[in-house]
């Protein structure tokens, strides 16, 4: 055989190889899902670091960034930031607003509550809730630092994984509670500043 054969022989078996690469033969038996997009961060108008740290005791140093992060087998995207405490731990509302929402999603955020923002642009996102806090209902004002529910595992958290799932949502004024675009919380809440 020629040098050409042997060239052409190797790139087909090259090209072979790199096309079994890409077929799934079903050897593993589970579907592989479909990866979920990119998270695209929308810019707010809420100076850094002027949220307060919605979970009572918990200090900056201690929580995670893991917006963007692959949830669900990777068929879904984090939207906020996770805070992890003990169950029963107060949750505190991280700016004022009113309460537009009380929740319950079995399959999402479970026990659930959303504070709307005094100029009804941002939805502030307190997920995975034991319970409200005494005289919680929609409607009433809140202020920055008000117990508003504490921390648990509902929905989709997982038994045992007690946190709060905090995010924030930018709406125009007429849209719904559930309508908003995702911004990171992450950099917006106080650095450094435990509240409790």
């Amino acid at each position: 055989m020629n040098r050409i054969g042997c060239i052409f022989i190797g790139l087909f078996a090259a090209l072979i190889a790199a096309a079994m690469a890409l077929v799934d033969f079903g050897g593993s038996g589970a579907a592989r899902p479909r990866r979920a997009a990119p998270v695209t961060v929308e810019r707010t108008a809420v100076p850094d670091g002027m949220l307060t740290l919605p979970v009572q005791g918990v200090a900056w140093r201690e929580i995670a960034h893991s917006w963007g992060d692959l949830r669900g087998g990777g068929m879904r995207r984090h939207t906020g930031t996770d805070i992890m405490a003990p169950r029963g731990t107060p949750v505190i509302a991280a700016a004022p607003g009113s309460v537009e929402k009380l929740f319950f999603s079995r399959g999402g955020g479970g026990i659930t509550l959303y504070v709307r923002s005094p100029d009804r642009r941002l939805s502030y996102y307190y997920a995975h809730l034991d319970g409200y806090a005494a005289g919680m209902r929609e409607g009433i004002a809140v202020r920055a630092g008000q117990v508003l529910g504490y921390v648990g595992d509902t929905g989709n958290a997982g038994r045992g994984n007690t946190h709060l799932h905090f995010g924030i949502e930018r709406l125009m004024p007429g849209e719904p509670w559930h309508r908003g675009r995702s911004i990171d919380p992450y950099p917006l809440l106080a650095h450094g500043r435990p509240q409790g």
